[in-house]
């Protein structure tokens, strides 16, 4: 990543969302040193978290001295602006986070909640996943995800076919197959 010809670096934004629930597990993973530098060698320059419910208050920074600029906030009417701005989005597991990111065609990382109760998100989240849509972490597993993703590897999500994701949603809904 190199500067730009004015010795400036251009801003590459990580944009973390939460939802509207509390995950504080993944709040406090994105706001730990190792996640921090591995996204600074990664060329990012902000990292902007949502962390909705959560009680856990991320550390803000200015970016001094070449670190990661970080700011927080808790709710946005829209986080549409965010994730059209950020270079790569870091989310929960929510359907509608993770449609709507990748029908933007940002790279995206989904952290699993494993405190949810009868996660059904994780399954779509790894569905997704196995089809190289998108890399999908646990909080104790983001900071590997990140030093070890390849986003050229990632391949676009096309919405037109909906009907594995239709009988993904389906089969946990308890719905039976199409005759």
């Amino acid at each position: 990543m190199g500067d730009t010809e004015d010795g400036v670096k251009p801003k590459r934004t990580v944009f973390v969302t939460v939802g509207t629930r509390s995950f504080d597990a993944l709040v406090r993973a994105v706001d730990t040193q190792e996640v921090k530098d591995e996204l600074l060698k990664r060329g990012y320059t902000h990292l902007i978290i949502q962390m909705g419910r959560g009680s856990y208050t991320p550390t803000k920074s200015g970016g001094e001295g070449g670190s990661l600029a970080v700011d927080f906030f808790t709710f946005s009417s829209s986080i549409a602006d965010h994730l059209r701005s950020a270079s790569l989005v870091i989310s929960h597991a929510g359907s509608g986070s993770i449609f709507e990111t990748l029908r933007l065609g940002k790279p995206l990382i989904v952290v699993v909640n494993e405190d949810l109760m009868d996660n059904h998100q994780s399954e779509l989240a790894e569905e997704l996943a196995e089809r190289k849509h998108l890399y999908c972490a646990r909080p104790q597993t983001l900071n590997q995800t990140i030093a070890s993703m390849n986003l050229e590897s990632l391949l676009p999500y096309h919405p037109g076919d909906t009907s594995p994701v239709t009988k993904l949603i389906n089969t946990f809904l308890g719905f039976p197959d199409d005759p």
